[in-house]
């Protein structure tokens, strides 16, 4: 004669095997910090952001670059640097990619030789109006989300940035 397993002895089906959540830790004074939930913003918008567009492999600092360096034809590395907020250091090794990738050409300047333009190629245009169409679509998502505080959100962003950027 078969034996019922008392409900207590089964074993837990899949769904309840799963594992529970982890407690959300102490975040201390990070938790009332404005630059704490300005980098976890960051964080959040950039990860969303390359979901949208990983097909292209290009994060949104490289975007910045090309959308930059194509509406400025012929902008040096510096400008370009202080414009999307990156030091030199950080700069040289994306422009290389964009580079390497046919993104963007470098052309040394006649006054300066250790000194680059740069200009989008047609393959870098390219690129450029597809991420674009991705980034308008991220940005509709981030309206979805302050909404009509968004003029008050990005007076607030740019002040920051005004106020503390080098």
């Amino acid at each position: 004669m078969a034996r019922k397993v008392s409900a207590a002895r089964r074993k837990p089906d899949a769904a309840a095997q799963k594992k529970k959540p982890a407690a959300e830790p102490d975040l201390g004074p990070l938790g009332g910090w404005i630059g704490f939930y300005l980098r976890m913003a960051q964080i959040a918008s950039f990860q969303a952001f390359a979901r949208r567009t990983r097909e292209h492999d290009l994060n949104p600092g490289r975007f910045a670059a090309l959308m930059v360096i194509g509406k400025n034809p012929d902008i040096s590395q510096t400008v370009l640097s202080q414009a999307i907020g990156l030091d030199k250091s950080s700069l040289t090794p994306a422009i290389d990619g964009l580079a390497r990738r046919g993104l963007v050409r470098r052309t040394r300047t006649a006054a300066d030789k250790r000194a680059y333009r740069l200009r989008l190629t047609a393959a870098g245009e390219g690129i450029l109006r597809e991420l674009t169409a991705c980034a308008q679509a991220h940005d509709r998502d981030l309206d979805a989300i302050v909404g009509r505080q968004r003029p008050a959100v990005l007076r607030a962003l740019k002040r920051i940035v005004e106020t503390l950027g080098s």
